[in-house]
Parts: structure tokens; C-alpha cells; sequence
């Protein structure tokens, strides 16, 4: 089970630190991202880290300003927001993806298999 912690209410310009609390199971063989669902909109991919943490990728609107990291040891994945923008409004989930290979990451959705219950971010003009 997943469940995602952290959001809230924040000013444009403003920072966040989201985190993804795994019980059950141990994600440290998971890839694990983030995506977000924008009211009205279709959910989209936000970030991906492979399980070691050594290799990450970021959707190009959030490149720059969001950090992915993850602590196998906690079993938690965080997802660190800097310069914050109305346009990141959005319900924030996690998600873990079953891989082979060490460096495995996914952006699309249908490649994870376990997702946890978002969180809510609102970002203020």
C-alpha cells in the first residue's frame, strides 16, 4: 500500500516536499514516480527514480524546479517542489512499477503496478 503525504496550500513561487509512505512491502526493487491529475484534466506523468536511486527523469514542465529522491531504508519516496506555479495545482500520486533491470525507469502509466492515494497541492497567484 501507498499513500502519499504533503500537500497543501502555497503561494506561486513557493516550495513543498511531498513524500510516498510504502507499508506492506518494501519498495526498494520498485521503480517509483510521481504523477498528478490537474482539475479537469487527464492525470500526467511528473517523475520517475529507479529503485537504487541513482537514475531519475522529470516531465519537461517540472524539470529544474522538482527534485525526486527516495530512502529504501524508510520505504518512502519524496518529490521536493521548488518555484511553484498555479499551473502545478493538481492531486499528486504515487506510484511503484515492478522492474528487471536496476536502472529501469517508466513514464507512462501502464507500466506501474501499485498506486497510492494523492494528495492535494494548490498553488495560490
Amino acid at each position: 500500500q501507498l499513500q502519499a503525504f504533503g500537500g497543501g496550500l502555497v503561494q506561486a513561487g513557493g516550495s513543498l516536499r511531498l513524500s510516498c509512505v510504502a507499508s506492506g512491502r518494501t519498495i526498494s526493487t520498485y521503480a517509483m514516480g510521481w504523477f498528478r491529475q490537474p482539475p479537469g484534466k487527464e492525470r500526467e506523468f511528473v517523475a520517475t527514480i529507479s529503485w537504487g536511486g541513482l537514475r531519475t527523469y522529470y516531465a519537461e514542465s517540472v524539470k529544474g524546479r522538482f527534485v525526486i529522491t527516495r530512502d529504501n531504508a524508510k520505504n518512502t519516496m519524496y518529490l521536493q517542489m521548488h518555484s511553484l506555479k498555479p499551473e502545478d495545482t493538481a492531486i499528486y500520486s504515487c506510484a511503484a512499477a515492478s522492474v528487471s533491470v536496476s536502472g529501469a525507469l517508466y513514464y507512462t502509466e501502464d507500466r506501474y503496478d501499485y498506486w497510492g492515494q494523492g494528495t492535494l497541492v494548490t498553488v495560490s497567484s
